[in-house]
This record gives structure tokens, C-alpha cells and sequence, in this order.
């Protein structure tokens, strides 16, 4: 069997996209695996499969697989969904789709795709020490406030995080940030990926919301990744948040076909 597939990326959280329409794809933990291994497969932060709608009134399902075949909901992942769907539909401006979370909403703002977050019930300020807060968006975030991210030794302080037991069994991505300005500038260490990548959606959102709590940063908030730049919209309610957006481009990087 060949699979036929398109590439994209958003703010280099990069993916693999599937038309799944059909409903025919044998997503099996090895094959997911491999392809989105770097050396053996195509390569990627993940494998989305475009699924028939599984909810009235939506118009696709969208199925996220970590690189080790976990399941979660992805931001980045979420807003090159939209646009690979719409692409596929002549271009669709806006469109409600379900995810491992629930409902959310996609649509093109000129050049950028926003997607749509659940709420936040609870952002759990100085969660370890007065540096660092959790929530949880789709995917647990831990955001370590830092004097310079650029600075961060990622690939040591993140495994330690993210396996810490206060975050077991599944462990928790984390965020090393720091405002200036009201701009958020972060790095994050993906569960799932288990390695630093150069932009993580809910982990922005998160970290948005977490400058938001520490008064440095104001809606929209301005955050700079490593693979570029993107905005979160959110409204404070309580200890959490609603009307949550990520917005930022997305990127067809090329499309091909592989032997499976």
C-alpha cells in the first residue's frame, strides 16, 4: 500500500497530514512510529489523520499522533488541520472540527489560521516554587519562568521536569519563559516528542496565559518560539480562562507518497 501525504508546518511544529476520509488508515502504534521517525520515515512532530465528522454540525475530525504514537490534542497541529482540510474543500474560510478534546473552531485570518481552545478552568499559580505554574489546555504545561530561555540547558532540564513524580504517571511538557516588553519569549521540551521542538501550540497558549496571571504581558499576547511568532487571545475568568485563540501561519512544505 502507498500512502499519499502532505507536510506542513506551523512555526516549525512540523506534521504529517492524511486525508482519512474514508476512514481506511491502520493507524498501528509501529507505523505511526516510523513515520514520523527522522532517519526512517518522513519526519515530524506528529501524524494527523482528516477524519470524516463525528459530531452534527462539524465538518471534520482531526486524529493527533505524538511521534511515540500517544494521543493528545496539539495546537499547531489543530491550525494546519484546518488549513490542509480547507485546502482540500476550495478553500474553506472557517469551520468547526472535533478533536481528542472536544469542539473547536478553525478559520483563516488573511495569511494566519486561529484556532479555538477549551477553556481553562485552572492555571495553578507557583505550582512548584513561586517561578513556576501549570494548566492544563488539551495537553499539561508546566511553565518554568527563567531569566533567559536562550540560556536553558533543554535537553537536561527538560527530561527532569516533565518526568518529575508530582506530574505522574504521564508526565508534563515543559515551558521555559520570560517576558519583555509583553512579549513572551519561550522553549519548550515536548512530551511525546521527548525533545525540545521549535514551537509547541498549547504550550504557547499556556505560556500566554501564564504572563497574563503575572500581569506581563496584555491580550493579544505577542510570543516568540524558536520557530517564529504567534498571538493568544484569551479572557481571565476565575483562576482560569475562556475564548481562548492561537493564531499564527501555517506552511505547506511539500507533499509525497511512502510504502507502507
Amino acid at each position: 500500500m502507498v500512502l499519499h501525504f502532505a507536510k506542513w508546518h506551523g512555526t516549525g511544529n512540523d506534521f504529517i497530514l492524511v486525508d482519512d476520509r474514508t476512514g481506511t488508515f491502520a493507524a498501528s502504534d509501529e507505523l505511526v512510529q516510523r513515520l514520523c521517525d527522522r532517519h526512517f520515515g518522513v519526519g515530524s512532530d506528529g501524524l494527523i489523520l482528516i477524519q470524516a465528522p463525528r459530531e452534527r454540525g462539524t465538518r471534520f475530525h482531526m486524529e493527533f499522533f505524538n511521534p511515540d504514537a500517544s494521543r493528545s490534542f496539539c495546537g499547531n497541529g489543530s491550525r494546519c488541520a484546518f488549513a490542509f482540510w480547507s485546502g482540500l474543500n476550495g478553500g474553506v474560510a472557517e469551520a468547526s472540527f472535533t478533536a481528542i478534546d472536544g469542539l473547536h473552531m478553525g478559520e483563516w485570518r488573511e495569511e494566519l489560521v486561529s484556532v479555538t481552545l477549551q477553556d481553562v478552568k485552572r492555571l495553578v499559580h507557583a505550582s512548584d516554587g513561586p517561578n513556576v505554574d501549570f494548566v492544563h489546555n488539551g495537553s499539561p504545561h508546566e511553565m518554568v519562568w527563567v531569566d533567559d530561555p536562550a540560556t536553558v540547558a533543554v535537553p537536561i532540564e527538560g527530561p527532569r521536569r516533565r518526568h518529575a513524580p508530582a506530574h505522574a504517571p504521564g508526565g508534563t511538557n515543559v515551558n521555559f519563559v520570560r517576558a519583555r516588553n509583553g512579549v513572551v519569549e519561550m522553549r519548550t521540551y515536548e512530551r511525546g516528542v521527548e525533545a525540545e521542538t521549535l514551537s509547541c501550540g498549547t504550550g504557547v497558549v499556556a505560556a500566554a496565559l501564564s504572563a497574563l496571571v503575572r500581569g506581563q504581558a496584555r491580550v493579544p499576547v505577542p510570543v516568540l518560539t524558536p520557530g517564529g511568532a504567534l498571538s493568544v487571545e484569551a479572557v481571565l475568568a476565575g483562576d482560569g480562562a475562556v475564548q481562548l485563540r492561537l493564531i499564527g501561519p501555517v506552511v505547506e512544505v511539500f507533499t509525497g507518497s511512502i510504502p507502507i
